[in-house]
C-alpha cells in the first residue's frame, strides 16, 4: 500500500468494497430472503459487480501490480456464475419434425393503459407468435384484446384474476390439455398455472409463473427524480417494500416448488420471475431443471427492458427428459416491458 499512489489506494480501498459485496452475492442464493431480505439485493446486480471486478483485474494488470490477486481470485469463485448471466457461444441448431417450441411472454396487458404510444400493440404481438409458431405459449399479464389472434392454437387454459382490473395468466398449446389448474399464491395477486398436455404417448406438465414484483421501473429518467428527490422516508418505504418483495418471492417459490414435487410426469416452467438467476428464488425454483438459457442461448439473453442493463427475469426451465436444442430472447420486439423468450426441445434420447 505505501508504494501505491493516492489515486491506487483509493482504488484498492473500494475494490475490497467490491470484493466484499460480489462474495456476499456468490453466499446470498443459499441463504433465504426471509433472513436476510436486503441484501437480497446484490443478487440483482452480480453481473455488473462480476463486470467491474474484471475491469479491475485489468486496471491492476496493466500495471504490474499484485493486488490483480485480489479481483483474479474473486472471478474464479465466480465462474460457476458467468453462463447465467453471458453466454459466448451457442450450439448450431438444424430444425426437426418432432422438435417442441416453447415460448413465454409477459404482454404487459397488451397495452392496454397505453403505456406506450404505439396502437398496435396487440397485432405486432400476434404477428410475431405466429411468426415463430410455438407448439407451447404461456403469457403473463394477459388481457382480452380482440387483435390478439390464438385461433391457430388448438388448446387453451386461460385465468383471469382481479376485480377492477382483470389480468390474467394464459397457456396455449398445439397438444391436448388433460388436466389444469391454479397455484394460489397467500397476499398476492400473483399466481402460478399449470397444465399437462397430452403428446402422443407421452404427458407433460407446463407451469405458467408470475411472482410477487419488486416494482423497479425500468426508465432511469423515472430512476433519476426518485435519486434527486430522495429523503429518509421514502428510502424507507422502497427498502420496506423491496423486503416485502423479496420475502413473497420465497414464500411462492417454496409453494410452486411443493405442488411440482407431487408431479409425475416431466415438467417445464416458464415465465416472469421477477428475480436474477443469482437469487435463491431462481435455485428453488430450477432445482434439477435445465435452464434453457444456460443450455443454448447467446449473449446476455436479456429479458427485462432496464436502459443499459441486461437483466434476465424470464425462464424456461426444463426437465432433464429432454434436450435443450436452441434457445432465443428477442431484445428488439419491444411491445411490452419484457422480450419474448423461445427455446426449443427434443425428447433427450434424440441423436
Amino acid at each position: 500500500m505505501r508504494n501505491l499512489s493516492w489515486f491506487n489506494k483509493l482504488m484498492f480501498f473500494f475494490n475490497i468494497v467490491l470484493t466484499v459485496l460480489t462474495i456476499m452475492g456468490y453466499a446470498l442464493p443459499f441463504l433465504a430472503p426471509k433472513t436476510f431480505p436486503l441484501l437480497s439485493v446484490l443478487t440483482l446486480f452480480l453481473p455488473m459487480m462480476l463486470i467491474i471486478n474484471m475491469l479491475y483485474f485489468i486496471f491492476w494488470g496493466i500495471q504490474f501490480k499484485r493486488h490483480i490477486l485480489l479481483s483474479g481470485i474473486v472471478l474464479l469463485l465466480g465462474i460457476p456464475f458467468i453462463n447465467k448471466f453471458y453466454k459466448f457461444s451457442s450450439p448450431q441448431y438444424k430444425e426437426a419434425v418432432d422438435d417442441i417450441k416453447v415460448m413465454s411472454y409477459n404482454v404487459r396487458l397488451f397495452n392496454k393503459f397505453e403505456w406506450s404510444e404505439k396502437k398496435t400493440v396487440p397485432i405486432e404481438i400476434s404477428d410475431f407468435v405466429k411468426l415463430k409458431q410455438p407448439d407451447i405459449l404461456c403469457i403473463q399479464e394477459f388481457s382480452n384484446a380482440a387483435e390478439f389472434d390464438y385461433s391457430h392454437f388448438k388448446h387453451q387454459f386461460v385465468l383471469f384474476k382481479g376485480n377492477k382490473i382483470k389480468t390474467g395468466q394464459a397457456i396455449f398449446s398445439n397438444f391436448k390439455i388433460i388436466n389444469s389448474g391454479e397455484i394460489v399464491f397467500p397476499n398476492s395477486n400473483n399466481n402460478v398455472i399449470f397444465a399437462d398436455l397430452k403428446r402422443e404417448k407421452d404427458t407433460v406438465r407446463v407451469y405458467n409463473m408470475h411472482l410477487q414484483s419488486i416494482s423497479i421501473t425500468p426508465e432511469v429518467n423515472k430512476l433519476n427524480d426518485n435519486i434527486e428527490g430522495i429523503d429518509k422516508k421514502r428510502s424507507e418505504r422502497m427498502f420496506k417494500r423491496l423486503s416485502t418483495a423479496f420475502k413473497l418471492q420465497q414464500q411462492q417459490a417454496e409453494i410452486l416448488m411443493k405442488h411440482r414435487n407431487k408431479c409425475n410426469y416431466p415438467i417445464i416452467i416458464c415465465g416472469d420471475m421477477n428475480n436474477s438467476a443469482f437469487s435463491y428464488v431462481y435455485r428453488i425454483i430450477r432445482g434439477n431443471l435445465q435452464d434453457s438459457f444456460e443450455e443454448a442461448g447467446r449473449g446476455f439473453g436479456k429479458s427485462y427492458d432496464f436502459k443499459y442493463y441486461p437483466a434476465r427475469i424470464d425462464y424456461i426451465f426444463v426437465d432433464k427428459k429432454f434436450k435443450v436444442e436452441h434457445f432465443n430472447n428477442f431484445p428488439e420486439i419491444v411491445d411490452s416491458d419484457h422480450f419474448p423468450i423461445l427455446t426449443v426441445l427434443s425428447p433427450a434420447g434424440k441423436e
